[in-house]
């Protein structure tokens, strides 16, 4: 169109401004043709959430059209008009030839969505529940927004709302921006703004406007959620989807299925972002997550291949591997101003003379760096593209993304304490053999290595020379850990491959150590009357120490089938998890042939306890079994996904869930634990170990064990907290266990029948139901087809969620007969990829 056609079109509109019939002020949600609402009038969406109106800022006389939260105090998400505020009360919002225009009394246009100029009568203007304002057609007018011809959220001012789409386009890397407010009370177009970055892997980045300056960004998308803020509640980002539209287009999407409490991301006019949520008791908004903060989440504090590492309230820059800090700027360096970054110690052999026999250095735990290029392949392919390149520098592989390459400087790293991803830097081929020295000169690097080395030699010389007064010295109850296992190694050394390679990571406080006395003193001899109870590990004994804290004792039976390497396992796993629904270990003992755990006493002991109880199960009303549920779930996904380990638990069932005085729950017993690598998501074992009747079929049947399988667990257990009945002695007139009685059930439309009679009537039927399915979904026999935790939490806390249906049982290779022993819990012979099943470890 051109320009004197659009100047026609303009002072047409205007004309009819004054002939548009008003609007009466009701809560209307829509706008129809030549419709208009006045300054004083409102849009209220359908179920109240969301208002549209005329507002002013502060003590501000201007006047803006946006959208706020209905009766709450005009927490502004969207403007019309933000650079171009009428100056009275004399404002027009109307819908004229499909468009909207913001006009005063004289009909002079302060804004217009440009969105057509159609004369169609078909198209009407409607504010969602969402918050979006969308024209649409009357047909459509129900309230998706997918057909929209125009919508608000293409047009973001400050805020981000749940359910509402972000657009990004692949090829060109555009996406909408969301911009922050000039000041607290002046919502023209501030300096920030907050967008998706979609090079490589999609990132949410923080922009200085005036120089398109970078100053924050979240770290990659790996389809659960942004690698860089680790802490994230998993909850709340548990939503998020990145949803592709076409080959280049796609958008994100942050699926919140309830209203409270309201939630809402707010880039500040100060730059910093905010995640914020309404609390109805207060009429607060509260921060739950603000970034960046001062300090490693400042963009690039540590330069060129910098890494930023924060402890506590300070932090520390060190050069990666095989780098120095930069010679030019070495001495801002040493002062603390570390933005020079650092440089490569020694030149690549590819670019002296195309060789490929350059190499890797690895960091793990690291938010990956900025400007990643994408590539098609396996993690093999990207390591070989990356060498084949001379320029690549670093690359990547990561779940839920795939391959990852760096073709320029390496910016923006942060090493994390939990959390992060693996980084492969390339080295020269020299470098590969030295160690990393963070900027230290290799002079120095050699001379502490000589010293190391003499005073180790010193020490052993005196430790062999008074060997015999050591070992008759008793261990103190905070001492050194000193004890001789049988095979006359020190235990802290007789590690299994595997956590031998995990343990370099836990960085955290030693473990206070008990002597065995302190224990016999503070269990009075392990008395039974203190016995708590028996597992496959050994008793459990009540305990009380000298300043009156009770601890619980797991003393390793010298009978017990588990041994050394379950010992070691649980020590070192749970001391490096920190978890509210995780139980605490305080301390450990090691003397002789003496081996005990000890942790924080639960006074209400195992959920098995209560749950299948004839009495007691009635202390749990649903309240309770839902507290019970919530919990476990949330402390399998800190195992599965937020912890900076990969847990595999596989012994959950409800003798290993704990419960403390407020009948919270504490997963327990990882003596069966497994950890997992980084990229690995399935793992074969020799020896089946667990639970039958908890155990997936692939595990029981093939040794296949990944977190499926704890999910699969956790899905008999919640069949097992809902009915109030074990699953490997339930018995019906047409089912030989809880599942399959389950099955029969939901595949006759009849899931309440799994509710215990004791809460039927009492429980809140549709969270009960929800539950169930959730259960159905877990117990899939198909590994793929079960959901992961962190969908399980999202389906279990949001309400009115839509979930997919469960596939029926699946007896797979397995006879119907076989398939029955291995769900009640009895032993049987199954031979498969000269795998054995011989022997239940079940431990309670």
């Amino acid at each position: 169109m051109s320009f004197t056609n659009k100047t026609l079109v303009i002072s047409f509109i205007l004309l009819l401004l004054h002939s548009v019939p008003v609007f009466p002020q009701t809560n209307t949600s829509r706008l129809d043709q030549d419709q208009q609402i006045t300054d004083g009038d409102t849009l209220v969406s359908p179920q109240q959430i969301f208002e549209l109106g005329f507002f002013s800022p502060g003590n501000s006389n201007s006047r803006y059209v946006g959208i706020w939260y209905y009766n709450i105090n005009q927490t502004v998400t969207w403007v019309a008009n933000r650079d171009n505020p009428i100056p009275n009360n004399s404002g027009v919002f109307s819908f004229v030839n499909g468009s909207l225009i913001v006009s005063d009394g004289s009909g002079r246009v302060y804004w217009s969505s440009n969105s057509s100029s159609s004369t169609n009568s078909n198209l009407t203007v409607m504010l969602l529940d969402t918050g979006n304002l969308i024209i649409t057609t009357v047909q459509n007018a129900g309230g998706d927004d997918q057909d929209a011809i125009w919508r608000s959220c293409n047009h973001p001012t400050d805020t981000y709302l749940p359910n509402l789409r972000v657009y990004l386009n692949i090829s060109n890397g555009m996406s909408n921006r969301f911009v922050s407010w000039r000041t607290p009370n002046d919502p023209s177009t501030g300096n920030y703004s907050m967008g998706i970055d979609p090079q490589g892997a999609p990132q949410v980045v923080v922009w200085e406007d005036q120089s398109n300056r970078r100053l924050w960004r979240s770290g990659h998308w790996n389809n659960q959620i942004f690698i860089g803020v680790p802490r994230m509640r998993s909850l709340l980002f548990l939503g998020f989807r990145l949803v592709p539209v076409d080959s280049e287009v796609m958008y994100f999407v942050f699926n919140y299925p309830t209203t409270s409490p309201l939630v809402r991301y707010l880039i500040q006019w100060n730059g910093v972002v905010q995640q914020l949520m309404y609390d109805d008791q207060t009429l607060q908004w509260n921060v739950s997550l603000s970034q960046p903060s001062l300090g490693c989440e400042e963009y690039n504090k540590c330069g060129k291949f910098g890494v930023c590492r924060a402890s506590g309230s300070s932090f520390l820059c060190s050069c990666m591997d095989a780098f120095d800090p930069d010679p030019a700027t070495r001495d801002q360096w040493n002062s603390g101003n570390w933005s020079g970054g650092c440089v490569r110690r020694t030149r690549l052999e590819c670019e002296s003379n195309g060789s490929t026999s350059d190499g890797f250095r690895t960091r793990t735990g690291v938010k990956l760096p900025d400007f990643a290029d994408r590539r098609a392949g396996s993690n093999v392919d990207c390591e070989r593209g990356c060498l084949q390149n001379c320029s690549c520098n670093a690359y990547a592989f990561l779940s839920g993304v795939g391959c990852l390459i760096w073709s320029g400087d390496l910016v923006d790293v942060e090493e994390f304490e939990d959390g992060g991803e693996t980084l492969f830097i390339r080295v020269a081929n020299s470098d590969l053999v030295s160690g990393s020295n963070n900027g230290v000169s290799k002079s120095v690097v050699i001379a502490i290595s000589v010293a190391g080395a003499v005073v180790l030699g010193v020490l052993a010389l005196l430790l062999w020379r008074y060997r015999k007064k050591l070992k008759a010295c008793g261990e103190p109850e905070n001492g050194p850990l000193v004890s001789e296992v049988s095979n006359g190694q020190d235990i802290s050394m007789v590690v299994s491959e595997q956590l031998e390679h995990e343990r370099k990571d836990f960085d955290g406080p030693p473990l206070p150590v008990f002597s065995s006395h302190a224990l016999e003193v503070a269990t009075d001899g392990f008395a039974n009357k203190n016995k708590l109870g028996q597992g496959g590990f050994g008793p459990v004994h009540k305990g009380i120490l000298p300043g009156g804290q009770e601890i619980a004792v797991k003393r390793l039976s010298k009978s017990s089938g588990q041994g050394l390497v379950e010992f070691k396992n649980e020590m070192i796993l749970i001391a490096k998890l920190q978890h509210r629904n995780l139980v605490r270990l305080m301390g450990y003992c090691i003397e002789g042939e003496e081996r005990m755990l000890v942790y924080e006493y639960m006074p209400n002991k195992s959920l098995d306890s209560f749950l299948f109880d004839p009495v007691k199960k009635a202390e749990l009303d649903w309240k309770k079994r839902f507290m019970i549920i919530e919990g476990i779930a949330r402390g399998l996904l800190y195992l599965h996904r937020d912890s900076r380990l990969r847990i595999i638990h596989r012994d959950l069932k409800a003798s290993n869930i704990l419960l403390d005085e407020e009948m919270n729950p504490k997963i327990s017993d990882f003596g069966m634990a497994r950890i997992f690598g980084g990229n690995q998501n399935e793992a074969n074992t020799n020896r089946v170990v667990g639970t039958y009747g908890y155990m997936s079929p692939e595990y029981a049947m093939e040794g296949l064990f990944s977190v499926k399988s704890d999910v699969y667990s956790f899905g008999v257990l919640l069949l097992e907290i809902i009915s109030g009945h074990r699953n490997n002695s339930f018995r019906s007139d047409d089912s030989t266990n809880l599942i399959r009685h389950a099955w029969k059930l939901w595949k006759e439309g009849k899931p309440e029948e799994l509710i215990d009679p004791l809460i039927v009537d009492s429980c809140n039927r549709t969270e009960a139901l929800q539950c169930i399915h959730v259960a159905m979904l877990c117990v899939q026999s198909s590994a793929v087809q079960r959901p992961t935790m962190s969908s399980v939490v999202f389906m279990l806390e949001g309400e009115n969620t839509s979930l997919p249906q469960p596939n029926e049982l699946d007896l797979t290779s397995l006879s119907s007969a076989e398939m029955d022993l291995i769900m009640e819990g009895r032993e049987i012979n199954v031979s498969s990829n000269d795998v054995t099943v011989t022997e239940v470890h079940g431990r309670p």
